[in-house]
Order: C-alpha cells, then sequence, then structure tokens
C-alpha cells in the first residue's frame, strides 16, 4: 500500500499506521493480527501518532468503565488529528464495533472506518478503503462529535434491546444466514453513487466466526520472552451479567496440530512462557466433535460429554499433552477455566505435565447459593467447595487466581458475609474483586435489587481486606524456599512503588503495597509460577547491575516479602 501524492503521483514511503489497544489479553491478540496483516501489506508501524496516515482504536466494551475509556480514546484519536492532521483516518474496531455496530456510525460519524471482530486479517483493504474516505471528509467536515451524547445515547440502545436477542442470533447457526450478515449503515452496496465515499467504512458482521490459526499474520507486541497463544475464541455460557457472547459469538475452537505448530515456532524464537487464552479454556476441543450440541454448560452434562468422546477426541487435555512434550525449557499457563468444566482427569494431566504452570485461572464470581442462581453460573456452592478440595489435593503446589464480584442484584448482607467467610477458608493464592456493573442489555440490568455505589464499593473494601490478610500469609510462607523464576527486566521506580493494580478483566487485584518502600538498592523483578504476566504478584531481586538475564529462567531463594511481593536473592 503506497501512499499517494496528488501532485507528484506515489512518493517513496508505505502508508504509516499507528493503533491503540484496549481491553484484555484476547483483545491483545486481534491488535498482534492487525499489525501482522498490515505489515504483510507493506504497511509501516509507528507509535507517533502525529505522523500516521491511519490510527487504529482497537475497543473494549465489557464493563460500562472500558467502555468509556474507548470512548474516550476514539474522541481523542479524532482531536488530535483535527488539530495536527485533517488527512488522517481514524479507524474503530473491537468490541465496540461490534456491540453497537448499527447506531455506532451514526454517533460517530467523524470516523472513517468500523470493523469488528471477523475482519482483523482484512485490515489493510479497511485502512486503504478509510484513507479515501477521510481525502474525501477533508473538504467536508462534519460536526463534532460529543462524548456526553455518544455515551448516554449507546446506554439507552442497551435499555431497549430485547434480551432474547442472544438466543435468536444463536439460532442462525446451520442456517445459510449464518456468517452472512454483515450489514452496511446507509444506502445498499455496492453502488458508490449510493453509498458515497463521505460514509464511514463499515465492515461489522452480526455474529464473529472468525478464528486465528497459524497462517495468519501476527506482529508480537508482549516481550520476547512471553507470548498469549488464542486457542479458542467466542463463549457458549449464558451469564446474566456478561455481554461477551454477544460480542464475541460462540465458542469456536482452533484444531490441536494447528496450536502446537505456534507453540513449536514460538518456542524456536526463544519464547518461555505460553499463556493460553480463551474465553473458556476448559470447553476447548468439545465443539470440534461431530454434530456437537451447546448445551452442555453444566458440571454434569459437561463431565457426560467428555466421558462419550472418542478416543482421539481432542480435548484440552490432550492439547496440554502434547504441548508438554515439545522440546524445551518453558512454561505453559492455562487461563480463563471455567469451574463447571473441571474434570478429574484435567487435574491428573496438569499434574503429570511438568511443564504446565502450578497455576489455574478459575473465575468463581461469587459462592453464595441464591447469587450463583442469579448470575447463571451453572455451578452451586458445594460444588465449588469441593472442587477447589479436588484441584488442591490432585495438583500438589498449585496457586489457585479466581475473582469475586460482590454488589450483585440482589446481594443481601448475608450472601456478602458469606463471601467474606469463603475467601478467608479458601484462602485463594491470587484474588481480585469486581464491584458489578449494570451493564443494560443483560439479564442482570434488569434484575431488582439494584445496589447503590456506596454499598458496592464498601463490599468491595471488605473482600479486599480479607484476601490482604490471605495474600501476606501467602507471601510469608515462601520466606526461605528456592524457587524457579523468570526474569522481566530491571525494576523501575514505579514498579518498586507496588501501586494499585487492577484490569478489566481480574478487577481489583492489589492495593497500594505499604512495605515496598522497604527495597532499596538495584532489583530486577521476575516472575514464578504463580504469577501471570501483568496481574500478579511479583519477585524482585537483589542483584547487580545487569547481572541477570532478562528472559530467562533463574533460581532464587525468597529472603523476605511485602504485601504482595516477594523479595529474593539469586542462588
Amino acid at each position: 500500500m503506497t501512499k499517494k501524492n496528488s501532485i507528484s503521483g506515489p512518493v517513496i514511503r508505505p502508508v504509516r499506521v499507528g493503533l491503540i489497544s484496549l481491553g484484555c489479553a484476547k483483545n491483545l491478540v486481534d491488535a498482534e493480527i492487525m499489525l501482522g496483516s498490515l505489515l504483510k501489506g507493506g504497511v509501516e508501524l509507528t507509535n507517533d501518532a502525529a505522523s500516521a496516515d491511519a490510527v487504529i482504536v482497537n475497543t473494549c466494551s465489557f464493563i460500562d468503565s472500558a467502555q468509556e475509556e474507548s470512548v474516550d480514546s476514539i474522541l481523542e484519536s479524532i482531536e488530535l488529528r483535527d488539530a495536527n492532521q485533517r488527512g488522517q483516518a481514524v479507524i474503530v474496531s473491537g468490541c465496540l464495533s461490534q456491540r453497537f455496530r448499527e447506531e455506532l456510525p451514526k454517533l460517530m460519524p467523524e470516523v472513517d472506518a468500523f470493523m469488528g471482530i471477523d475482519q482483523v486479517a482484512q485490515v489493510g483493504d479497511i485502512v486503504g478503503r478509510a484513507i479515501a474516505s477521510r481525502a474525501n471528509k477533508v473538504q467536508n467536515p462534519g460536526a463534532k462529535v460529543q462524548k456526553g451524547k455518544v455515551v448516554s445515547r449507546l446506554n439507552e440502545l442497551e435499555k431497549a434491546r430485547d434480551l432474547s436477542a442472544h438466543e435468536k442470533e444463536e439460532s442462525l447457526r446451520g442456517t445459510d444466514k449464518f456468517g452472512k450478515t454483515k450489514t452496511v449503515v446507509g444506502a445498499k452496496p455496492p453502488s458508490s453513487i449510493l453509498h458515497p465515499p463521505s460514509s464511514p467504512v463499515f465492515d461489522v458482521t452480526q455474529r464473529p466466526v472468525f478464528i486465528p490459526d497459524f497462517g495468519t499474520p501476527r506482529f508480537r507486541l508482549t516481550p520476547k520472552h512471553f507470548a498469549y497463544v488464542k486457542i479458542a475464541e467466542g463463549c457458549n455460557h449464558p451469564c446474566s451479567f456478561c455481554i461477551i457472547p454477544r460480542m464475541r459469538g460462540s465458542h469456536r475452537s482452533r484444531t490441536q496440530s494447528d496450536i502446537v505448530k505456534e507453540a513449536r515456532a514460538l518456542i524456536a524464537e526463544g519464547v518461555k512462557e505460553i499463556n493460553l487464552i480463551s474465553q473458556d479454556s476448559t470447553y476447548y476441543g468439545l465443539d470440534l466433535r461431530p454434530n456437537h450440541s451447546r448445551a452442555i454448560s453444566s458440571p454434569e452434562k459437561f463431565n457426560a460429554a467428555t466421558k462419550s468422546l472418542a478416543a482421539d477426541a481432542t480435548t484440552i487435555c490432550t492439547l496440554l499433552r502434547e504441548l508438554n512434550a515439545l522440546k524445551g525449557d518453558f512454561w505453559i499457563r492455562l487461563l480463563y477455566t471455567h469451574p463447571a468444566h473441571w474434570t478429574d482427569e484435567l487435574i491428573q494431566t496438569i499434574a503429570e505435565c511438568k511443564k504446565v504452570a502450578r497455576y489455574i485461572d478459575i473465575p468463581l464470581q461469587h459462592i453464595h447459593e441464591n447469587m450463583l442462581e442469579r448470575m447463571r453460573r451453572e455451578t452451586s456452592q458445594q460444588y465449588i467447595v469441593d472442587l477447589v478440595k479436588r484441584i488442591r489435593a490432585g495438583i500438589p503446589g498449585i496457586a489457585l487466581r479466581t475473582t469475586f464480584i460482590v454488589g450483585f442484584p440482589g446481594e443481601t448482607e448475608a450472601s456478602f458475609n458469606t463471601l467474606l467467610d469463603f475467601i478467608r477458608d479458601a484462602k485463594f493464592e491470587r484474588l481480585g474483586i469486581f464491584t458489578y456493573s449494570k451493564e443494560d442489555g443483560t439479564r442482570a440490568g434488569a434484575m431488582a435489587g439494584q445496589l447503590t455505589d456506596k454499598v458496592k464499593q464498601k463490599r468491595r473494601e471488605l473482600a479486599m481486606a480479607a484476601q490482604h490478610k490471605v495474600a501476606v500469609a501467602v507471601a510469608e510462607s515462601f520466606v526461605g524456599r528456592e524457587i524457579k523464576i523468570l526474569v522481566e527486566g530491571e525494576a523501575n521506580a514505579k514498579q518498586l512503588q507496588s501501586a494499585n493494580v487492577s484490569s478489566w478483566e481480574h478487577g481489583l487485584i492489589r492495593e497500594t503495597d505499604k512495605h515496598a518502600g522497604q527495597m532499596k538498592g538495584n532489583y530486577f523483578v521476575g516472575r514464578g509460577e504463580a504469577d501471570a504476566p501483568d496481574i500478579d504478584g511479583r519477585v524482585y531481586v537483589c542483584a547487580p547491575k545487569g547481572g541477570m538475564t532478562v528472559g530467562a529462567f533463574t533460581k532464587v531463594k525468597v529472603v523476605g516479602h511485602t504485601d504482595y511481593d516477594l523479595i529474593a536473592e539469586p542462588v
């Protein structure tokens, strides 16, 4: 793709594109695919927005605050464009485009293109069309977009949405209409007269079906020593608080051989940690069975389905075992497991696969029976209590990470206290707390018994206080032990301050570390098996400057701890 010059024809430099990616690791992989596709098409990537011919904002719409951040980023990009380079195209991709596919182009006419999840590998073509559309808009500028108007209108749209729409869209699967529901805002295509270039380029399918494979171009944004590998996309769960199935589509798995091929290539490049991600990693492979039914979300139905599989069927267990057999010294980290889909075979598989990190990410959301029912979590209180015991007994040394939602509609003082007791008793090594975010368009958003922000905030503080005591005890238990860590780099001043850590996926993970100030001198920062990238604890190693190899494994002895992190010295 070549940047045109209206006076002298083509210029030498290629089109320059910048990208802003928001949200989760799964969204990050989508961003990496877009960048890889652009590079393959001859596009030049830039971190300098002012010099870019196009800027892509890859959005998140998981909860209200994430959605508002996405709107802010879009409007900031438009303002910078208008102030510095009127010919620059602004493109919106990701979950916000997918969630508000019909209305967003009308609310944000100054955006030059909207693209969905299915279009990430075709981003080069969309960038070209957006730049052409932008050239016409320079001569005919539109009205300025107002943030308040956009946010309030998006909320109104969700309130008016048919709550059964997800089920209706699901019924498209298996019909001729499925995967062919792309809508063009404005006049019907393809007439350029009826659909003038000044209208936003719009390419968003109603129900996403895309899943990347090894052949999909990709430019990694993570450090050299770790990578995210998306093993599946979409979700089949009916959780009452969640909008993801409608945005991301039904669960669809990659083939096992394709994932293994990618992992082998990453290991050859020097990757030391492979993080397996999807919306529900424990469901991996179940959709690949012949004539599969998606109505197997409950533990009983899921276990029955796995037991009826053919001997050579693909499951998360067969994937972990084949990855574990690959040559090399590396970790396999399993993220985003659903409690309803754990089996004895999975526990045994992790216990026997030494390269699988002794770490489990298993969002439970609540423990009180009534709350689990209202959340439509498909698991009972006793089932969860028993599952935690089974995992700990079957995988010695395992670190369990979970998340809980406080302030869910109908949560009484008694049900919240049940959750507090469970946090104290279960002693999760890693835990994050969400305050419930009322998402219009979800079943929970329409429920009676909505709690005030003040009550939700107070309950989050109490839950974090309970977990803080657990976290300190967990850290204390490591003192005197030798552990293997993956060295991330030299610790900077900000890392040593250990400020609050939170994310859209994991809630509030840790509050300000009051004891971090004890660390003086030069430190390297690393992660142990119990620490996933960006979200968990850290291991600070007191070492001479330049004295450790970044991106390599090393043994350290834990000599102290702060509230959430470990302090160690080289062995």
